[in-house]
């Protein structure tokens, strides 16, 4: 169990990518916080016993503070975040308004800035070692029709990313952003149904399928763990092979 006696921070931990994390960050022996935002996707980790769920939304860091203490109070000091809530938004862009732009900066940059702060500084404190995992999107490095707000705060990630990890090296503190490419979360069912989309998406996977959830989570595990303890200011990603075709 590559996370044995770790104690790791997800957001998202709903649905999809998150999910998983949470499901199999536990099984490699974490115990896991977790935000969700929704209270019918509390039932889902009703029966696991290292894992504590949180309601609420990753834009109000007093949410982050709280977790943080209430980590102290259980003795289960966080060493691993995992930065995976996040809004997806496509509109054209000569349509994309000002409130547009802020709604998905907030949420997928500037709550995540916000949250590493909060985290380092807590690290810092506790004079300990960390591992902060981000999670971006091929749409990032890459660029998609219609995609340009949710493209420009994936970007804004990888450039947070790494010149945190230059600028936290010396005090243990890593970080590292995945960018997975086309995955079966929640909106693969809906995204199937537009025929002729999703045979071009498989068409431009050279493996010729969409990702697992689990496949992703695989590497968020080994980044937490102490395993990739030399890596840190990385961007990966885990695409099928989409980014080099």
């Amino acid at each position: 169990m590559i996370l044995k006696n770790k104690n790791i921070l997800i957001t998202g931990g709903g649905k999809g990518i998150g999910y998983y994390s949470v499901i199999n960050a536990s099984k490699e022996g974490a115990f896991v916080y977790t935000i969700i935002k929704s209270k019918t996707d509390k039932k889902k980790f009703r029966n696991l016993k290292n894992v504590k769920v949180y309601i609420g939304n990753v834009s109000n860091t007093k949410i982050i503070q709280r977790i943080l203490k209430d980590s102290i109070k259980d003795k289960k000091i966080i060493s691993g975040l995992v930065n995976n809530a996040g809004i997806r938004q496509r509109i054209k862009f000569n349509k994309i308004s000002n409130k547009n732009l802020k709604d998905v900066f907030e949420t997928n940059f500037f709550s995540i800035f916000n949250i590493m702060q909060v985290f380092t500084k807590y690290l810092l404190k506790k004079n300990l070692k960390g591992s902060i995992v981000n999670i971006g999107s091929i749409v990032g490095p890459a660029g998609f029709p219609e995609l340009s707000g949710y493209a420009s705060t994936k970007s804004a990630l990888i450039g947070l990313t790494k010149s945190y990890a230059v600028e936290m090296s010396k005090k243990n503190i890593r970080a590292n952003i995945i960018n997975p490419g086309f995955t079966k979360t929640s909106y693969f069912k809906k995204f199937k149904q537009k025929k002729k989309l999703y045979k071009w998406t498989l068409s431009r996977i050279p493996m010729g399928r969409w990702g697992e959830p689990n496949e992703i989570s695989y590497l968020i595990n080994f980044l937490l763990s102490d395993k990739s303890q030399y890596i840190t200011g990385e961007s990966i990603n885990i695409d099928g092979g989409w980014l080099n075709s």
